[in-house]
């Protein structure tokens, strides 16, 4: 079923907030030259900046902070390391293990809301093995295909099933599909 809504960042966000500034002490907002997660400072909730009005973005923000436990969500960006676009193959494949789970997590966000997903590398300028690539490309696929049988985590429940209520009513996450190849 095709929404009538159209599905930007700033749709999302509204999503989101609806659903988790009380409840979570959070918000999404988009318009960042690059994302950034943090925590909440006094009576100020946490913000999960995305990168400007991208969808994909606000979707793969919203991942990680589905993942990271409350110790995490006290912490700047969840206190994860990052390196910058040129990663050689041995911190392409750190990259990897730790991108997993969120980019599953935004595949199916993004069938909740009717939007495409593309497999994000994040190093344009570095170490891009066809072989690590399709290793990549199968954990995610994996991770994917175990969120779907063992179900989704609580707050990722609730944000999937609030994205179908709004962009794809009665998609559920029985009716995700993990099938074909994915684009990188």
């Amino acid at each position: 079923m095709c929404s009538e809504k159209a599905v930007d960042g700033d749709s999302l966000s509204d999503v989101f907030n609806a659903l988790f500034l009380e409840q979570e002490g959070t918000v999404l907002r988009g318009g960042a030259s690059e994302p950034l997660y943090e925590p909440a400072q006094a009576s100020q909730p946490a913000i999960i900046h995305y990168r400007e009005d991208f969808a994909a973005s606000a979707l793969h923000e919203v991942a990680h902070w589905c993942i990271a436990g409350p110790s995490r969500r006290k912490l700047l960006d969840y206190g994860y390391w990052y390196e910058p676009d040129g990663r050689d193959a041995i911190t392409q494949q750190r990259f990897a293990l730790v991108e997993a789970k969120p980019q599953a997590l935004e595949w199916c966000f993004a069938q909740a809301a009717e939007l495409g997903f593309r497999l994000s590398l994040d190093n344009l300028d570095g170490a891009q093995e066809l072989h690590a690539i399709e290793n990549f490309r199968a954990l995610v696929q994996r991770a994917a295909r175990d969120y779907q049988g063992q179900g989704l985590p609580n707050r990722a429940r609730r944000f999937f099933d609030a994205l179908a209520d709004r962009f794809n009513p009665g998609f559920k996450v029985e009716d995700l599909s993990f099938e074909g190849k994915l684009a990188a």
